[in-house]
């Protein structure tokens, strides 16, 4: 099935190129969208390479992502190919060079340049203020400019406050200081409006931790903080309707990087915003954070437009690990996340969403391993790893825990595609389908039946889910059936070792990433 809407049966088939653009640069990737007209039978490639400026040889990227015209709700995305660049150096020059070829008419070629963000830093210009310890109620922040930025600080002692104000701010660093609002409605650091502004190394605990509402923030960067709320892990806090409460990290709006800080206990832990409430959610980067404790979802990434990028994330004990819901066209991609004690879904992939990439994510969670629980369209799975087991017995929240299955995706679209995945189970029978075939009709390359025990070292398995368990080492272990087993996709896996990528979040034997603040 499709949920593409605006088809024109008399349009042809071949493409016309149209305007290349690279919006909002982050600080380790590129987002490239060729507009195009035609391509109605969706069969046209656009090949990437890139390299920095004048210098070496050119390296392989994957392949854009073909996304068809449509809407949903009352979002509508244009006619285009559309991908990132991963894994780039900071504040650099690329040249990235695009090869269009449609078998139908229409072959292209054009060479762009983009430059990354510099990771944020100030020198002797800035205005700084060094903040007093003590306890205060608002920390109200004035406007910097890029040359000359505004630094709030807390550098001896303990500056703590109930309320930081950087609403329609811009170029404004807030570093090392403690924010405590627990409140009921509680906003510890209000964003709505900004620019360019920095929140870094700070601790706060609230029941909302850092929020950015309409009309949204654009390239602010949220780094190496501890964020702390009140929800605990209960079946009564778990789910849509679970006593649960707040938002760590929840934020609207385009070239927002949130990195490397530790959420815990909230609702969500880390989000961007839903329905009305969502502006221009395109180029945003959540990777390298460490999720403990989200009764609802550990991150939330629903109405995600195109290139927001959620990788390398550390997830345990939620009721759902990551959410799309719905992508709007796309891509939303989901690339190592390591996800561990998750209860409903480790993927929430919901109300018609489209275009999600998800590749290398690791689950081992009750009820079912690699889900997909509604109708979904141009999803692109590869190389992930997912263990499922028995249910713990309970209806947990609102949803439970899917059925115990390796696999069950429900209704996955007919432009959806899955290859190169390994699923198993733990101590229930194995049963793994995908849009009601079994597993091994569908992924002519997958791996089942892995084993917990084979795969991984001394992993419990999290039954029953409560109460919270430590995230484990989920590494997969020399010469087990997922090593070497996965798809070489360029830009993604280009560091593994062996004769091919191991499927799931690690290469055995590589060191852990680092998540949580540095």
């Amino acid at each position: 099935m499709s949920f593409i809407d605006n088809y024109d049966p008399s349009s042809k088939n071949q493409t016309i190129p149209g305007n290349v653009i690279t919006p909002y640069p982050t600080i380790h990737n590129l987002a490239v969208e060729w507009q195009i007209d035609g391509d109605d039978n969706q069969n046209g490639i656009v090949r990437v390479q890139y390299k920095e400026k004048g210098k070496g040889e050119w390296k392989e990227g994957m392949p854009l992502r073909r996304v068809p015209a449509g809407k949903n709700l009352s979002f509508s995305w244009v006619n285009k190919h559309s991908g990132s660049i991963f894994n780039l150096q900071p504040d650099t020059d690329y040249e990235i060079k695009l090869q269009l070829n449609d078998p139908d008419g229409g072959v292209a070629e054009k060479v762009i340049e983009a430059h990354t963000r510099p990771i944020p830093q100030y020198g002797n210009n800035a205005e700084i203020i060094d903040l007093p310890a003590g306890s205060y109620d608002t920390l109200k922040t004035k406007s910097g400019t890029k040359e000359r930025p505004v630094v709030y600080r807390s550098h001896e002692g303990i500056a703590k406050y109930k309320f930081v104000d950087l609403r329609n701010k811009s170029w404004v660093f807030v570093e090392g200081i403690h924010v405590e609002n627990l409140e009921q409605e509680g906003r510890a650091i209000r964003m709505g409006g900004a620019e360019n502004c920095i929140v870094r190394r700070c601790t706060i605990n609230a029941v909302y931790g850092i929020v950015a509402y309409l009309p949204g923030a654009r390239n602010c960067y949220i780094s190496d903080n501890v964020i702390t709320g009140t929800s605990v892990w209960s079946n009564k806090a778990m789910g849509a309707h679970g006593d649960n409460i707040g938002e760590g990290i929840q934020m609207t709006g385009p070239g927002n990087v949130i990195c490397y800080n530790k959420v815990t206990g909230f609702r969500d832990c880390i989000s961007t915003m839903e329905d009305q409430h969502a502006t221009e959610q395109i180029c945003i980067d959540i990777y390298n954070n460490d999720i403990y404790r989200g009764p609802d979802d550990g991150i939330e990434a629903d109405f995600c437009f195109s290139n927001c990028r959620i990788y390398n994330n550390r997830l345990t004990n939620c009721y759902v690990g990551l959410s799309s819901q719905p992508g709007l066209g796309g891509p939303t991609y989901f690339i190592r996340n390591a996800m561990y004690n998750i209860v409903h879904a480790a993927l929430k992939l919901k109300r018609k969403s489209i275009g999600d990439v998800i590749l290398h994510n690791t689950v081992i969670k009750v009820g079912t391993g690699l889900g997909g629980n509604s109708p979904m369209d141009y999803a692109y799975f590869r190389n992930n790893l997912a263990i499922g087991g028995p249910t713990g017995g309970v209806n947990w929240g609102d949803y439970g825990a899917g059925n115990p299955y390796a696999a069950d995706i429900i209704e996955p679209g007919e432009h959806s595609s899955f290859d190169y995945d390994a699923v198993g189970v733990y101590e229930v029978p194995y049963v793994a389908k995908i849009g009601g075939e079994s597993f091994s009709e569908v992924e002519k390359h997958g791996i089942e039946q892995i084993s917990l025990k084979k795969v991984f070292n001394k992993v419990e398995f999290p039954n029953p889910p409560v109460p919270e368990r430590e995230a484990p080492d989920l590494r997969p272990v020399h010469g087990s059936s997922v090593t070497d087993a996965g798809l070489r996709i360029p830009n993604i896996n280009d560091d593994f070792e062996g004769e091919g990528p191991d499927c799931g979040a690690y290469e055995a034997g590589q060191k852990l990433p680092h998540y949580g603040p540095r």
